[in-house]
């Protein structure tokens, strides 16, 4: 399917030449002088290679067709993280590199969404937040401001992040899985 350059967003897949490319970054550059152009930087589902490439906001190019399904994550061995398709019960077996960053949010059970292309599984999305909960908290300073003062806390995953001083130890929180920070206390 043909879609505008300037439409394309970091995660979807477009052909070129006969090769699948997921889009890792785009951004629409406008330079003082000449047309605005799209920067799309991008990388070889098969091979890993990456490639820039630079369109005019009006060139289109081929997005692949691809098949969203749901699947229940499992478990990690190593570098591969192991998911069931939640109708079929087939499992897959996907690498960290193409999860990415966020893979340090999985946790069992979790559903996420899988794009998959002819069958192969192409990218891996996780859903906008987790919840988890906190196992370590540094104690409030005297004096600190609930309103815009944090303090480092250890995530039952063994991730750190910041979170207000009123939040201790033992309490659920709601984190982004795109960036890593506090969102909310959970309201279980």
């Amino acid at each position: 399917m043909k879609v505008q350059a300037n439409t394309l967003r970091p995660g979807n897949v477009v052909e070129i030449d006969g090769k699948l490319l997921v889009v890792t970054k785009a951004q629409i550059i406008t330079p003082g002088k000449g047309g605005a152009f799209v920067q799309v930087e991008m990388k070889g589902i098969r091979d890993g290679v990456k490639k820039d490439e630079r369109y005019r906001t009006g060139e289109t190019v081929e997005r692949a067709q691809l098949d969203d399904r749901e699947y229940t994550y499992l478990f990690t061995d190593g570098e591969t993280y192991t998911f069931m398709d939640a109708e079929t019960y087939d499992q897959v077996t996907v690498s960290k590199d193409m999860i990415g960053e966020p893979a340090r949010w999985l946790k069992e059970n979790m559903t996420v969404t899988m794009r998959t292309f002819e069958g192969q599984p192409v990218t891996v999305a996780l859903p906008a937040t987790v919840t988890l909960e906190i196992v370590e908290a540094e104690p409030a300073v005297k004096g600190q401001t609930a309103s815009s003062s944090y303090k480092s806390a250890v995530l039952e995953n063994g991730e750190k992040i910041m979170v207000p001083v009123h939040i201790g130890a033992g309490t659920r929180v709601v984190v982004s899985t795109e960036d890593g920070t506090y969102r909310e206390r959970a309201k279980d």
